[in-house]
């Protein structure tokens, strides 16, 4: 029957494709006895309740495969991937029959964790593997914290398929090496070894022995040469039985297979993403039949038992908790907040309590003071940094003992290694076990969080509440000079949907970064913080006031409309504030704005965002940033145009006339132009000051 069963699905697949003449089907008809294996004989999980907590996850990181997981997920029983969910998938136009409306279809390009039975977004190759990484430490961590002997309530395995485009990237090379130095035996990756990428043959672009690579980096590495014929899935699901016996390492699965398999193009770039022929479609059909979108009598018999299954296995696993929660009550509760996600984040008053010093603290200081209070006090939060942990001081002397490895699984503080991309895409593996459960922090330098943009990205994409700490976030990083300097990265984020950058300026907005980042269920939030300490005083900050992207910090000083309103962030509010004191001092009424997080302000009510940038004369961007977002709100901006400079952070201030001094010359000869102003969301002409 497993032959049979190979057969329909690669026979639906051709169907699938062919109906909208796209779609990547190439891939997902040689991978079909993978599916197989994975999901008639290996796989743990109930087709009626594809969130069960305790079950296996299936990541495909080749994700332009993603015909065979919805083909998958209806086979298997999953209701809601119903045939008329399939006659959607490479649809240009999902519109529903009945209303004539647009539909939100969910067999989409690629798979997208919003839908279920999908554990995580994928499609950028690579990215797949990390986050199955991710998944793994996940549930290793969980099963480290709360199994006991005799009662095993966490036992998932992670499984990952990928192909030849998954292990080029780098990113995947990054998280391959951190799961081998983890020794995450609980992870096994299938690599469909088809020798063909989207431009051509494989030895065009890659000749490496990809099983000493693999051997290389901490895995075991099993061999199957035939992938494709009629003992394929037993040959793999041996190769998956022997997996689950292999510890200390996880187990890379070599499995040779044909793209496209028996169709006109099968073996080539052409079976990638082509559309496939009747002929191929007849190959695989039933003797003398010509039905479309049709799984045979005997496979939906086969498959059929698959819904009692699941459902027992889940009954069986109900069991084993109820015995766990007689015998460990206390940590019975605990795991039922984690599962439910249900786990206080605000540490129960932490952040309302939390003191800030009495002298000027760089914010990546007091952030490691308050990042080392929560992490004893949120026992949901897993936390690593890409090599920088001791520069973005996140260090303390007492995080030893909560250090993860293979030797402590239930640490929450990850060695990443120099790999900011894999960190990212790590901690969204993470966060997605399941919703809550997990907090995930990571740290490195604002610059590298260049490296990690695709990840990061993806988390937004995927409604992941992960926290970034970026540090050394502006020229007064210093003398490692402009390759260290993120004068522009600013922009990226800002512009990046669903994520919150935050830039707080004192100790003080630091408490409020944190507040407004862990109020969220399914945004990433980017903490900037300065690597140098203030050198003004700021006062009247407010970690309330933080939440609503942008307040008042002070009013000009004289009864008077302002004629001009400063707005700024971070480390340059300082200079901002000197320079409000001195315009004020010399006859120029001048309002101070902070705005640690433009996302947040834009989200205010139209009234308050009028009430904080009240029609000023002018109204001007202090950042040591190139200006590119300020344009909504101002017609002036104090910022960069360069890549920065070596030298020390007071140095770099003046030179760019960032400084106090060089914000009153500029403003002033603005002032002098008399540029005219404009009403909050009217165009304005905007101008960089130099």
């Amino acid at each position: 029957m497993d032959l049979q069963a190979v057969r329909d699905i690669r026979k639906l697949v051709i169907d699938l494709c062919r109906q909208h003449n796209g779609g990547h089907g190439g891939s997902a008809i040689g991978m079909a006895p993978m599916a197989v294996a994975l999901w008639k004989h290996v796989m743990r999980y109930n087709p009626m309740n594809p969130d069960w907590f305790d079950r296996d996850r299936f990541v495909l990181s080749n994700g332009h495969a993603a015909v065979l997981l919805y083909a998958m997920l209806h086979i298997s029983g999953h209701p809601h991937m119903s045939m008329d969910e399939l006659r959607l998938y490479a649809s240009a136009k999902p519109v529903d029959r009945a209303t004539g409306k647009w539909k939100e279809a969910l067999c989409l390009g690629h798979p997208e964790i919003h839908v279920s039975g999908v554990e995580v977004t994928t499609g950028p190759l690579g990215q797949g593997i990390s986050n199955a990484v991710g998944l793994a430490i996940a549930s290793r961590n969980l099963a480290a914290t709360f199994n006991r002997p005799g009662h095993e309530v966490i036992g998932s395995h992670i499984y990952c398929v990928t192909g030849d485009g998954c292990l080029q990237e780098g990113v995947a090379c990054e998280a391959l090496a951190v799961a081998g130095n983890l020794g995450l035996d609980n992870l096994t990756l299938i690599y469909d070894n088809n020798r063909v990428t989207c431009d051509g043959p494989l030895d065009w672009t890659a000749l490496e022995d990809t099983n000493a690579k693999i051997k290389a980096l901490g895995w075991h590495v099993l061999d199957v040469p035939d992938g494709d014929g009629d003992l394929a899935v037993s040959n793999i699901v041996s190769a998956l039985a022997e997996a689950k016996t292999l510890k200390e390492r996880p187990t890379f699965i070599n499995v040779r297979t044909t793209i496209g398999y028996g169709t006109l193009h099968a073996g080539t770039a052409k079976a990638h993403h082509s559309s496939f022929t009747a002929e191929d479609a007849a190959k695989f059909a039933p003797s003398g039949e010509s039905a479309t979108h049709t799984i045979s009598s005997d496979t939906k018999k086969y498959f059929a038992s698959l819904v009692d299954k699941g459902s027992a296995l889940e009954e069986k696993w109900n069991g084993v908790l109820k015995t766990y929660s007689a015998s460990y009550p206390e940590l019975a509760t605990i795991l039922d907040q984690r599962m439910q996600g249900t786990v206080d984040v605000r540490a129960a008053g932490l952040l309302e309590s939390m003191e800030v010093p009495d002298s000027p603290m760089a914010t990546r200081q007091f952030n490691g003071v308050l990042f080392n209070r929560l992490i004893t006090s949120v026992p949901s939060m897993i936390a690593g940094g890409a090599d920088m942990w001791n520069s973005t001081n996140m260090s303390d002397a007492a995080q030893q003992e909560l250090i993860f490895d293979r030797s402590r699984p239930s640490g929450r503080l990850v060695r990443y290694g120099i790999r900011e991309h894999a960190m990212a895409a790590i901690s969204n593996g993470i966060a997605a076990y399941r919703r809550g459960c997990f907090l995930p922090v990571t740290a490195t330098f604002f610059m590298f969080y260049l490296y990690a943009a695709p990840g990061v990205r993806m988390g937004a994409l995927s409604d992941l509440r992960v926290i970034h700490i970026a540090t050394h976030d502006s020229i007064g990083e210093g003398q490692n000079g402009p390759t260290h300097q993120p004068v522009e990265l600013d922009s990226l984020y800002r512009a990046m949907p669903n994520l919150q950058y935050i830039r707080p300026a004192d100790p003080e907005e630091v408490i409020g970064a944190w507040a407004a980042a862990l109020e969220v269920e399914t945004t990433p939030s980017i903490i900037s913080l300065a690597r140098e300490p203030l050198l003004y005083g700021l006062s009247g900050t407010n970690r309330q006031k933080v939440k609503r992207g942008g307040y008042v910090l002070s009013e000009a000083q004289m009864d008077v409309k302002a004629l001009v309103t400063l707005v700024s962030c971070g480390s340059d509010l300082q200079f901002a504030a000197e320079a409000a004191r001195r315009l004020n001092d010399e006859g120029i009424p001048t309002r101070l704005v902070s705005m640690p997080c433009i996302e947040l302000f834009e989200k205010q009510p139209q009234d308050y965002q009028g009430e904080v940038l009240s029609a000023s004369k002018h109204i001007v961007s202090v950042e040591s940033y190139v200006s590119t977002v300020w344009a909504r709100f101002c017609d002036a901006s104090v910022a960069m145009d360069s890549f920065g400079y070596s030298g020390s952070s007071t140095e770099n201030y003046a030179r760019f006339g960032m400084d106090s001094d060089g914000v009153v010359r500029k403003v002033k000869a603005l002032i002098e132009h008399d540029n005219p102003g404009g009403k909050i969301g009217v165009s304005r002409r905007w101008r960089l000051l130099k």
